[in-house]
């Protein structure tokens, strides 16, 4: 049965607060064992673990794989998803050319120039879960956003079906998109290819996309080698209600999270006990499990489900500020009147109107999210995930006289004396 826990109760939120990543040993241990492995022997331990894993009749001739054209993808899903995936290619297209930066360049009056120079990254590998599963959205939402920035290489691994093919709906997104290499690999393994590098598939500078714990406690172990775009647990959602919020939509998008994943988190925050009592009903009644994935719903909400009853305003955005939900719901009369003071989600969804369903496939937004209270540093995934920048300084040599010797005192001062002759040899050689 759902229960209502007043905002205060530490204990009984604790686990809606508890954050941060914390792979189990045994399999922070056999990923250390599998990078060191694909590190090692390349290709011939990619095709042992996609054997041993995905598909049994893996061979290093398997392991990359053509992108299909645009024409010869076309009928590979139906007309209604191809039309979808367009539509989510354009709309997330737009919402990531608004965000393309530029170089800066600023010049004082001494004539000294300074810029702040960006570039693009050089290679990047987009992972997109795959087996069983069906994520073509990973894969706009990964790729477009890399092709916008300028990256020259773009590569998607994902794993295999266990009869060696690929999704023919990640085919399609592959060659909508403009995948530049292809690769049927996944899991743990193939984060080390794309770290590490292989006969087959050279390294990237950047891994980005979502995973299982193996992929994601990869990605933390190969950082460092290469960048990654953050540690992504499971799904979370945090709906904000009032006396105007209709209970089946608060509900509603509690349940669309849980159905991700056992381990996902999600909670209705309300000054109003009267919508969280409505809420708890269909929680405990038929609505929670008629969509279907009933026994992971289920789990969900016994076990990592929270109706949060807050006494007022500030306790609802010191329960948004604790948590910093992946997903923010505010299904409120007045939404807007709390957006100028959140600062610490994944992404927001306002009004009745808007399901955080529409952020995962066609608003635009991106999808790959900060979790586990990863949202109190870090953001989403965006254009500038794709970039490098570098900053540029030209000293003119009015600025070079007049900075030498406060520049060489402050050198001498951190006992840095070789450091404080180059801006004394600025002068004498002057």
């Amino acid at each position: 049965m759902m229960t209502i826990v007043d905002a205060d109760d530490e204990p009984a939120l604790a686990g809606l607060y508890a954050g941060g990543w914390d792979a189990p040993p045994a399999v922070v241990a056999t990923v250390a064992n599998m990078l060191r492995d694909v590190r090692s022997r390349g290709d011939s331990a990619l095709v042992e673990y996609t054997r041993r894993f995905d598909f049994p009749g893996a061979a290093g001739a398997t392991l990359r794989r053509p992108v299909p054209s645009l024409a010869e993808s076309e009928g590979l899903v139906p007309e209604t998803i191809a039309a979808g995936l367009r539509l989510a290619r354009d709309r997330v297209a737009a919402f990531h050319e608004r965000q393309i930066e530029k170089d800066v360049t600023h010049r004082d009056a001494d004539g000294t120039r300074s810029s702040f120079l960006v570039r693009p990254l050089g290679a990047i590998g987009a992972y997109v879960p795959g087996g069983t599963a069906t994520f073509p959205s990973s894969v706009i939402m990964t790729v477009v956003p890399a092709k916008i920035a300028g990256v020259a290489r773009v590569v998607v691994a994902t794993p295999p079906k266990s009869d060696g093919s690929l999704n023919p709906a990640v085919l399609f997104a592959a060659a909508l998109c403009g995948v530049d290499e292809l690769y049927a690999i996944g899991g743990a393994q193939a984060i080390a290819a794309l770290a590490y590098g292989t006969d087959t598939l050279a390294r990237v500078d950047k891994i980005v996309g979502p995973g299982n714990v193996w992929v994601t406690e990869a990605k933390r172990q190969v950082f460092g080698t290469c960048g990654i775009d953050g540690l992504a647990g499971p799904s979370e959602v945090l709906v904000v209600a009032d006396s105007s919020s209709k209970p089946r939509l608060v509900a509603g998008e509690m349940i669309a999270q849980a159905e991700h994943d056992p381990l996902a988190r999600v909670a209705a925050v309300s000054e109003d006990r009267a919508v969280l009592e409505a809420v708890a009903i269909l929680l405990d009644g038929p609505f929670a499990t008629e969509c279907g994935r009933a026994e992971i719903v289920a789990r969900v909400l016994a076990e990592r489900a929270y109706l949060v009853h807050a006494r007022d305003r500030a306790q609802v955005l010191a329960v948004i500020d604790r948590f910093a939900p992946e997903h923010l719901s505010i299904q409120t009369e007045h939404p807007w009147d709390l957006v100028p003071e959140i600062s610490r989600a994944g992404a927001l969804f306002i009004g009745d109107e808007t399901p955080v369903a529409a952020g995962d496939y066609i608003a635009g937004s991106n999808h790959v999210l900060p979790t586990s209270g990863a949202a109190r540093f870090s953001s989403g995934l965006r254009t500038a995930d794709f970039y490098r920048t570098m900053s540029l300084i030209e000293n003119s040599r009015t600025r070079m006289s007049g900075d030498a010797r406060t520049l060489a005192a402050l050198a001498e001062f951190e006992g840095l004396p070789a450091h404080a002759r180059t801006a004394l040899l600025r002068i004498e050689e002057g």
